[in-house]
């Protein structure tokens, strides 16, 4: 067996083509596995927990493209460098007479779809800023699909856009659904009254995906980037979003959706939703009802509130109700729209845990001395928090490289500690590969090792559904979870739609015949998990849970 390497010196190519490629390149006969990736520090430690960091590698910048290759014998590696050569020149080359027309700039697009008033741009970070703005200027909204743009050009583009009554989307917006048509990584959802404002695409996937399994349906479903609710931006665009939803006659109901915000402007956020006469619900992950303005009105979504009149020439007020997770803000949104009181979810919720207590007491039966700790491997990093905020109180020692509600740091998100909860879709594992959603390489290996480490009782996982993403996650997680659910419990949710094009009935019977538990949502697969960890807790002698850092005692 041999190891080669190869650099390409400033070479670049899109995450997902080579994804594809090196797929196909570890596909040859002969060839055990191959990485082709650019040469950041993280992707190195990737390949160096991979065996395939290879010494031609030592000089690459991270600008530089690696070519790994692991293969039975000299010449089929040789073979295989070769191969992955013609696949990316083959990449470079522009489509002959394809059906689709590919315009090759912003005006020849303009040129084929006069009519357009939104340009979705994914491009190099570098670039995508001159040209939004050069979209904002023939007067079309923009969604950013692209990351690493810098927050100065993000405030003036977003300020530019208020300026002309557009949206700017973004950067790093991933996820939209806009007259029912399904942008970037989204679902297929049915149509509806709920709309959607979110600063996080999987918290908006996941919203969207239980509301249409629910029965109701979206309006629209508007994304922001994640970065627009800190104190930099302001939030510019989750504050114009809201309004154009107020606004909208279709949309009876609001979410609200993001991971904590800047205090500030979470602040006028809530300001600007206690002025809308529609009911609006909001989960902001982490950040605890308490820390509204003086005298702002929130509630818990199990504690109604009715708004008091408005005086003469003004708007009532709604009633707003505050979900502590997605799962809830969804199911609130629904019995909004169907015209239920949302307080009735919590007969719904409490019924749930029951039962996940008694499959818990079952999973931790059999979990033999020393499996204890609960590692989470998330493709999101919006679901890595709420994993988080259902954990809190429940288990101890909660270390994450995204830490929210309490939990410590994870220096190094390569080396877990104690009860891990990881966002494997954190910029360190994205720059220059693709999104976990798409390539389950990454995570695949990380369930291998923690299902072998004898200290690990339970695997929590997340999969994401819909356009854009993997097209087929039941055929490349049943293998790893069948194999991994022979030494410790793997819990793990399903977000999309049966409509989606992988179908998540499908995706769902397929993991539950590989032996996981599979759960309605992202937070109930989280409070299993920690049930899970909690019942391995207890002291086998008393039943009482030991308190953080007190050791648990055996018989």
């Amino acid at each position: 067996m041999v190891v080669v390497g190869r650099v390409r010196k400033g070479a670049y190519f899109d995450s997902v083509t080579l994804m594809n490629v090196g797929r196909e390149v570890a596909s040859r006969e002969g060839v055990l596995d191959a990485a082709v990736i650019m040469g950041t520090e993280e992707n190195r430690a990737i390949l160096a927990a991979s065996d395939l960091l290879a010494p031609e590698f030592d000089a690459a910048s991270s600008t530089d493209l690696l070519i790994a290759v692991r293969a039975e014998s000299d010449d089929l590696a040789a073979a295989a460098l070769v191969a992955v050569d013609e696949l990316l020149d083959r990449a470079r080359m522009p489509a002959s007479t394809g059906e689709e027309f590919q315009p090759a700039s912003l005006e020849g697009a303009l040129s084929a779809l006069p009519g357009a008033n939104l340009v979705l741009i994914s491009v190099a970070g570098r670039y995508a800023g001159g040209l939004a703005r050069r979209a904002l200027a023939e007067d079309l909204n923009v969604m950013l699909f692209s990351d690493n743009v810098p927050v100065e050009t993000e405030i003036g583009l977003k300020a530019l856009a208020r300026e002309k009554g557009l949206l700017v989307m973004g950067p790093d917006c991933g996820t939209a659904i806009l007259n029912g048509v399904p942008l970037a990584f989204a679902n297929a959802v049915s149509r509806g009254d709920v709309g959607i404002v979110a600063a996080s695409g999987t918290g908006l996937q996941e919203v969207s995906s239980i509301v249409s399994n629910r029965g109701a349906g979206v309006s629209q479903a508007i994304g922001t980037g994640g970065r627009d609710v800190s104190s930099d931006v302001g939030g510019i665009t989750f504050l114009d979003a809201l309004g154009a939803l107020a606004a909208d006659p279709a949309t009876r109901v609001l979410v609200l959706v993001s991971k904590p915000p800047d205090a500030g402007v979470l602040e006028a956020i809530r300001e600007a939703a206690a002025g809308i006469g529609k009911p609006v619900v909001s989960v902001f992950l982490g950040a605890a009802a308490n820390e509204a303005a003086p005298g702002a009105e929130v509630v818990g979504v199990a504690d109604r509130t009715a708004s008091s009149a408005a005086a003469p020439g003004t708007v009532a007020a709604a009633p707003r109700w505050e979900a502590r997770t997605l799962e809830e803000a969804a199911l609130a949104a629904v019995a909004l729209s169907h015209g239920r009181d949302p307080d009735g979810i919590r007969i719904l919720l409490a019924s749930e845990e029951r039962d996940q207590i008694e499959i818990a007491r079952s999973e931790a039966a059999k979990r033999v001395a020393g499996q204890r700790y609960l590692r989470g491997l998330m493709s999101g990093g919006t679901f890595t928090a709420e994993a988080q905020v259902v954990l809190a109180g429940m288990i101890d020692g909660i270390h994450s490289n995204a830490p929210t509600a309490g939990s410590r740091r994870l220096e190094d998100a390569l080396k877990p500690l104690a009860n891990t909860i990881v966002d494997l879709g954190a910029d360190q594992f994205t720059v220059g590969r693709p999104h976990p959603m798409i390539d389950y390489s990454l995570r695949k290996k990380r369930i291998e090792d923690e299902a072998a480490n004898p200290e690990v009782a339970v695997i929590l996982l997340d999969v994401v559904l819909g356009y854009g993403s993997n097209p087929d996650p039941a055929a490349e997680l049943t293998d790893v979870v069948r194999e991994a659910s022979e030494r410790v419990t793997v819990v793990c949710s399903v977000t999309g739609t049966d409509r989606d094009p992988q179908n998540r009935s499908r995706v769902v019977a397929a993991l539950e015949d590989a032996s996981a538990i599979v759960e309605p949502s992202n937070a109930a697969a989280s409070r299993l998990a920690g049930l899970i960890v909690r019942e391995l807790e207890r002291d086998p002698l008393s039943g009482r849970r030991p308190s953080a850092g007190e050791p648990r005692e055996t018989p």
